[in-house]
């Protein structure tokens, strides 16, 4: 049991006692030190249903409050809060539990199935700063929903289909270029604009393109020989940038558009079956009441072209149903821009109704914002063109590598060019992950780079520190008994107690920020609890209590930026 869990439950059971059985507290960390460590509230609401003082209630509640060696005061405050400061030994205790445990306390519910959809590019083509904040928003939820014990299926619905590929293999066909053995990616980047532009402006190849399209869809062996070889080219580079990254998606998590390409027929059926399909102009559509425009007519879910074809929007429906049913998943998450909101609200609500997911499945659209230039505009290059995500990587660490030289001249530079992969690219997945991730945010060198304030260098240079008190202490015992003293010690350890019920608030709010903040206070706290407390100077029990408290601190901070995917570093 948590801390909020415990505190949470002690003190519904206080109100109950009190005579207000019905009442849910509210138990929270308290903003101030001197408004103890935590603070309940509750005590008001249950005061007006009862009629009665607030203050009155507030100690009978107190009164019944069991709390005995779990807090070493409780006082009330203001109209009726209840503040409650945690004892020195529970605390102790309660961080050197965790410590032992490799999960650190946060893997002792039941997990579930989640299956989690992110990045997803378009393949052949490379990718682009757009693609960066599903990816690692993406990965980020799926460390910490693993690492606290729930079965993740990550999902990468790659865009592998549709009309782009009909266009490449027409060109390819064109052109004469099928006979060769390989396509370089830049090669097949100037390939698709090439492609682009025979589409825009030459109706008859476009008409062959949709030709190609129909093929593909329905299997004819050259056209699927020749997509093949797209997308073995794309995958390729996807596959380079998350290992730079540091992003856990591999070959075998994809699953593109494609997967679902024999279950499109089926899903027609199905919905026709459920009454729920309308021919429209030729389409096959699904009107859903719930959705209506300005005139109050119903929006239109199109499941089926004229022509035929599918959209994403059904091969999304396919994959619904596969996610629920075949997998099993009882929670799904979409980890895509904000801007695709309606189509989700729609793709869930007529997967309800078509019975593709049943009443005990959690469907969420994870939306986030842009990332925007510093003229508040969509992050573009000088020129107005798309920023790829390999180059921006590559500016993150000529960036870093010479802060790192500025820094530490005389370090090897094959030494200072490691530290500047971390350092360059963990700035940048911190810079995104610490914003709530519906926000729009200024992407700034600068700042992210920055080894003041909330930022990923900020961070692994407090790691580091932690690091050489190790080297200079020498061999000590890491799990010495933990002897709280000092209110900076008090702090630090309770930061440290705080990390499962933070990772769960987490899991529930799918916001990586809130890890995010949760780390830069332990790393403020620790600053604080090393300058007021002297670690290696320090004697005795005192001194062994303290580097085991460090090690509490470094292990905790190593676990919570690895959740992220940031590396940590023994220098800098």
């Amino acid at each position: 049991m948590t801390l909020h869990e415990l505190l949470s439950c002690r003190v519904a059971a206080a109100l109950a006692a009190a005579g207000a059985p019905d009442a849910a507290p509210v138990v929270q960390p308290s903003s101030k030190p001197e408004f103890g460590d935590y603070q309940a509230n509750g005590v008001m609401g249950a005061a007006k249903a009862l009629k009665t003082n607030p203050r009155e209630l507030a100690t009978k509640v107190v009164a019944a409050l069991q709390l005995d060696g779990i807090a070493s005061k409780i006082e009330i405050a203001g109209p009726g809060f209840i503040n409650i400061t945690l004892a020195d030994d529970f605390l102790a205790d309660t961080v050197t539990r965790q410590q032992a445990d490799v999960q650190l306390g946060t893997g002792r519910h039941a997990g579930d199935k989640v299956v989690i959809d992110y990045s997803s590019p378009n393949l052949a083509k490379e990718m682009h700063v757009g693609h960066l904040r599903s990816t690692i928003i993406g990965d980020a939820l799926a460390r910490v929903l693993a690492f606290r014990g729930d079965q993740v299926v990550r999902q990468n619905h790659v865009g592998d289909w549709g009309t782009q590929f009909g266009m490449l293999t027409a060109y390819l066909v064109e052109t004469e270029q099928a006979g060769s053995e390989a396509l370089a990616l830049d090669d097949l980047e100037g390939f698709y604009r090439a492609a682009k532009q025979r589409f825009d402006e030459d109706a008859a190849f476009a008409d062959r393109a949709r030709d190609y399209v129909v093929k593909l869809q329905g299997g004819d062996v050259r056209v699927r020989a020749l997509w093949q070889r797209f997308l073995e080219v794309s995958l390729a580079h996807c596959e380079a940038v998350y290992e730079r990254l540091g992003v856990q998606l591999q070959r075998d998590d994809v699953m593109g558009e494609s997967a679902y390409n024999d279950d499109l027929p089926r899903v027609v059926v199905d919905l026709r079956a459920a009454g729920l399909l309308t021919e429209d102009a030729g389409a096959q559509v699904v009107f859903l009441d719930e959705f209506k425009n300005k005139e109050g007519e119903a929006q239109a879910y199109i499941i089926q072209k004229q022509d035929g074809g599918y959209l994403y929007s059904t091969s999304d429906l396919a994959a619904l149903r596969y996610r629920a049913g075949k997998l099993g998943a009882r929670r799904l998450l979409y980890v895509v821009d904000a801007r695709q909101g309606l189509h989700f609200q729609q793709l869930f609500t007529l997967g309800r109704k078509a019975g593709f997911i049943g009443a005990d499945v959690a469907t969420e659209h994870v939306a986030f914002g842009t990332m925007m230039g510093e003229d508040g505009k969509p992050f573009k290059t000088r020129s107005g063109g798309t920023v790829k995500l390999v180059e921006l990587l590559d500016e993150a660490e000529r960036r870093a590598f010479d802060l790192v030289s500025e820094k530490n001249p005389d370090l090897a530079e094959e030494k200072r060019r490691s530290i500047a992969r971390a350092v360059g690219i963990g700035a940048v997945k911190y810079a995104d992950l610490s914003k709530h991730r519906t926000s729009d945010y200024i992407f700034d060198w600068n700042t992210m780079l920055s080894f003041e304030g909330n930022t990923a260098p900020y961070l692994q240079y407090a790691y580091t520190r932690l690091a050489s008190i190790f080297r200079a202490a020498g061999s000590f015992d890491h799990h010495a008994k933990l002897t709280l003293t000092e209110p900076a010690e008090h702090a630090l350890a309770l930061q440290l107690a705080q990390f499962p019920d933070l990772l769960a608030q987490v899991a529930a709010e799918t916001c990586p920020h809130f890890l995010c903040a949760y780390l830069y206070q332990l790393a403020t706290r620790f600053s604080r609890f090393y300058e007021a407390c002297p670690v290696l100077k320090s004697e005795g029990e005192t001194r062994a209590s303290r580097l085991a408290l460090c090690a509490a601190a470094a292990n905790t901070l190593k676990t919570g930026l690895g959740l992220l995917g940031i590396a940590v570093l023994e220098e800098m």
